[in-house]
């Protein structure tokens, strides 16, 4: 059967649950099967939007409104969707991002509580693009910001406990409503992570006929 378009593929949790690891895992073993996978990340992945990426994240700018930070990461993503998702979906291909809208709904939603207005927002953003399956990283809060205490934390690791307790809440709430997510305990160890998220990730691919 012929493949009408690509996967999409998210990796999403809160600060501390072990994202950038467990994705410079999957770079590692992607390339050693010789999958074709481009791999991007949120905020970030083009010229523009790793410079808006820099803007958000630099613990200088404190005074920067809730409403003005949920725009600054929608532009981010739209850039990212305009320049690399959509068009390496459109090819065919299979697309790895370490977060993306469920972010914006959980930080700037749930945690800045600004609600809905986000996913109004960041519909236009997306411009239909959405994910075919969406790993969460389940962890307390608290442990995974512990996990963080020996390294210096940018503008949005650096808020208050509560801040992050609500963003972990909104995951929880995404993934109740959301048939595409899927749960991994980012407690375990290292290489169990691994297995799971590869586990996942292949089985969508056999399903789709990418294997």
């Amino acid at each position: 059967m012929a493949i009408k378009k690509g996967l999409f593929i998210t990796i999403e949790g809160p600060d501390g649950s072990g994202k950038s690891t467990q994705i410079e895992r999957l770079k590692t073993y992607f390339k050693e099967k010789t999958y074709p996978v481009i791999f991007t990340r949120e905020p970030g992945g083009t010229k523009i939007s790793e410079k808006i990426r820099t803007l958000i994240l630099d613990k200088e700018n404190r005074e920067m409104a809730d409403l003005t930070e949920a725009f600054l990461y929608a532009a981010s993503r739209a850039q990212l969707v305009a320049e690399v998702i959509g068009p390496a979906i459109d090819r065919g291909e299979i697309v790895i991002c370490d977060r993306f809208l469920d972010s914006g709904i959980a930080y700037q939603g749930y945690g800045r509580e600004l609600g809905d207005c986000v996913r109004a927002i960041n519909e236009y953003a997306v411009q239909g693009y959405m994910p075919d399956l969406t790993l969460l990283m389940h962890i307390d809060p608290q442990t995974g910001r512990a996990r963080m205490k020996e390294r210096s934390l940018d503008r949005i690791e650096d808020e208050q406990q509560a801040f992050h307790q609500r963003v972990y809440e909104g995951y929880l709430q995404l993934e109740r409503e959301y048939d595409r997510f899927v749960g991994v305990n980012a407690d375990d160890s290292v290489e169990a992570i691994s297995k799971a998220l590869i586990g996942h990730i292949e089985a969508l691919m056999r399903e789709r006929g990418f294997l």
